[in-house]
């Protein structure tokens, strides 16, 4: 124990949890919020310390895939609620939407061949992965979220100018919880475990 802590030590001022909230705390209190309170308003600041948590998930050969386009209140915004199909109204009081992508042909692939049969779908799940590291960090800060794949990726290409090479994934709705939400029943650890 020593050692790590000295090893920690050595690296530089080990991370302290600003936020007062454990790590088990984040995980059980996160929730997909489907209704936000309009009185409530996130910075631009905001969003940059929360998509800066982001860049520190693992991906492919530290490909770092995903890319983010953040819809602040205003015209983009608006014209985003109308690109989500059926989540428009239970997130239309979230102040901030956030179209998460990730480049094409990096993830799983090694000097432009897939390197087996998953292809890019390595760079969904590095996308995945860093969209998990943006709810997480997110709900540290006191935002809620919710991740929709309900969504015309063709015409948020085009409002957003998101380049071909991309693959529009979700757009994460951003805001605080207008009221408590429900806790969904968790299979049992024997559905989804097997130990050998």
């Amino acid at each position: 124990m020593a050692l790590v802590a000295s090893a920690v030590m050595a690296c530089g001022e080990p991370a302290k949890n600003t936020s007062g909230t454990s790590f088990d705390e984040v995980i059980t209190t996160r929730r997909s919020v489907r209704a936000y309170d309009a009185s409530k308003s996130i910075s631009e600041a905001e969003v940059r310390e929360l998509l800066l948590s982001t860049q520190e998930a693992p991906s492919w050969a530290n490909q770092q895939p995903s890319k983010y386009y953040v819809a602040m209140p205003g015209e983009k915004r608006t014209a985003l609620l109308e690109m989500i199909g059926g989540n428009k109204d239970r997130v239309s009081d979230a102040p901030v939407l956030i179209v998460s992508t990730f480049e094409n042909g990096k993830s799983g692939f090694f000097r432009g061949v897939a390197t087996n049969e998953i292809g890019d779908g390595w760079g969904a799940y590095d996308n995945g992965l860093s969209n998990a590291y943006l709810i997480l960090k997110a709900r540290a800060m006191g935002f809620d979220t919710l991740i929709m794949g309900m969504r015309d990726s063709d015409a948020i290409r085009a409002c957003l100018g998101i380049p071909e090479d991309e693959t529009v994934m979700a757009v994460i709705a951003l805001g605080y919880r207008a009221q408590e939400p429900s806790r969904p029943q968790r299979r049992p650890l024997e559905d989804i475990v097997r130990f050998f």
